[in-house]
């Protein structure tokens, strides 16, 4: 069980709750915190003092006092009124990694939830009743208001679920809001940070399997290991580019291939082989950096407003701010759609190589049957119309704003539309690398008998156990399904035996 107490959560663990059901529990300690913050929430619901979000509307609405009569409507009211959300739903996966860390915001004590609220959602959680939460909706400003609302609705019986499984169906019954609750629960940056952390996982497996496809590529093409050596690297010292060097220079190491063109003469590769450490390890600092934004912002108080106990027996104060701005994460996930380009293109480029004959010394597109047969022509140009694709996604959501709650909120971050807009450009990267190493394997066949090295032959192997040689003509999508499969499985990485950076 993964134990929550608002400031230690990782993305590893993130993973195991969104993709392995891991259970989830409240640390003792958080406990005490979540305690102690709603006994200010209820001492300033009791009290006569404007405090927004207990006692007042919301937005525009700040001003307006509500009775204590109505604390309990005016927090379910917010849960619908905000359940605005379009488009296709978030997937379980992502739908469970903002309800795990949203459960972690609130166990830091600052949002002024009870107990047995925090202990509903983990409950919906480890039950497995998953929300429906459309996509669209959210600026990433005042949080992913829309989402997290359409997620909590859920724990007062209403809204849908993925499934149309019911609290019922789980044994367990809706909650009544108490004063602040609804706030608590939809106020902050959970689902544009669960979007992000996901794709930023998968982006790193990406850039591993980026190397693995480089390497198999540039030695199918009886490229030159000189430029991977550790002397070119050490003068320039990017812990990425060292990192991607390294892994070229093993995996491609003790190949048959390597050998019997080592003193052909050649005096320089193209870019897309001799700068493969260069470009890769750009990317790779991208998304240690992102990792950076992320493994913070999973563990911050992003509510408004936020809740100081104080100091035993302080009564305690609620104070405005804007923590809630998705800012961070909006420039992060734009950064890793740049990232993401950076592998993308160079890949494209390789591809290219492969299946051109002037520049690969082999058959045209791959195939020994050319003009009867096309080989791996168009999948060449399915790996270009992605990669265009992605270019047009690496422009920038983080420099967009529009104003919005009749100008209270004339800031926003499009931190949501970020963060999908590079899990979009990640799942084409998956498409266009999966085609490169179509290519790098077909071509490493041409060249038997000689033979690429143990590790990259290893990772030729896993790859001809779904996708065989290409001896006549069939269609290219199932193969590139199966591979984009055996690179998100990490199959790629762990059958080349040596541990890729």
């Amino acid at each position: 069980m993964i134990l929550l107490s608002g400031s230690d959560l990782s993305i590893k663990q993130l993973l195991a709750i969104a993709d392995d059901r891991e259970e989830v529990g409240l640390a003792p300690e958080a406990r005490a915190r979540v305690a102690a913050s709603r006994a200010v929430v209820d001492a300033k619901a009791a009290g006569e003092e404007a405090v927004y979000g207990v006692n007042t509307g919301f937005g525009n609405f700040a001003e307006t006092r509500i009775d204590k009569d109505d604390l309990a409507a005016l927090q379910l009211n917010l849960l619908r009124s905000h359940a605005a959300g379009v488009d296709t739903p978030l997937p379980v996966r992502t739908v469970r990694a903002s309800m795990a860390l949203r459960a972690n915001v609130l166990a830091k004590g600052f949002s002024g939830i009870r107990v047995e609220t925090l202990a509903a959602l983990l409950a919906l959680l480890n039950r497995g009743v998953h929300p429906r939460v459309p996509s669209r909706g959210s600026v990433g400003a005042s949080g992913d208001l829309a989402p997290l609302a359409h997620l909590a609705l859920v724990l007062v019986g209403e809204g849908a679920t993925l499934d149309g499984r019911t609290l019922a169906d789980a044994g367990l019954q809706p909650i009544t809001l108490g004063p602040k609750e609804g706030l608590a629960l939809i106020n902050g940056t959970q689902v544009s940070t669960a979007v992000l952390a996901l794709a930023l996982a998968d982006a790193e497996r990406l850039s591993r399997a980026a190397d693995i496809t480089a390497a198999l590529s540039i030695d199918a093409l009886m490229g030159s290991m000189h430029p991977f050596e550790k002397r070119i690297h050490e003068p320039r010292p990017f812990a990425g580019q060292a990192a991607a060097a390294d892994n070229l220079l093993r995996l491609i190491e003790g190949s048959r291939i390597n050998e019997s063109h080592v003193n052909c003469g050649r005096v320089q590769d193209a870019y897309s082989m001799r700068c493969a450490p260069q470009v890769h390890g750009a990317a790779r600092e991208a998304l240690s950096w992102i990792r950076h934004i992320v493994s913070i912002e999973m563990n911050a108080a992003t509510d408004n407003p936020m809740v100081f106990a104080g100091d035993t027996g302080d009564a305690g104060e609620i104070v405005s701010g804007g923590n809630f701005h998705g800012a961070p994460l909006a420039l992060a996930s734009d950064l890793l759609v740049m990232a993401v380009a950076q592998l993308a293109t160079i890949s494209e480029r390789r591809s290219e190589r492969l299946v051109n004959p002037a520049l690969s010394g082999l058959p045209a597109f791959l195939t020994q049957h050319g003009g009867l047969q096309s080989g791996l022509m168009i999948a060449q140009v399915t790996a270009a119309a992605l990669t265009s694709e992605i270019k047009t996604l690496a422009h920038p959501a983080s420099v967009d704003t529009i104003p919005t709650s009749a100008n209270k909120e004339d800031h926003v971050s499009m931190s949501m539309h970020a963060a999908l807009k590079a899990e979009r450009a990640l799942q084409l990267a998956f498409n266009v690398i999966a085609v490169e190493v179509l290519c790098a394997c077909q071509a490493i066949d041409l060249r038997a008998p000689l033979e690429s090295s143990p590790p990259l032959m290893r990772a030729h192997k896993i790859v001809r156990e779904r996708v065989k040689k290409l001896v006549d003509d069939r269609p290219p999508a199932p193969d590139l399904d199966a591979i984009v499969e055996i690179i998100r499985g990490g199959k790629l990485e762990y059958a080349t035996g040596i541990v890729v950076n």
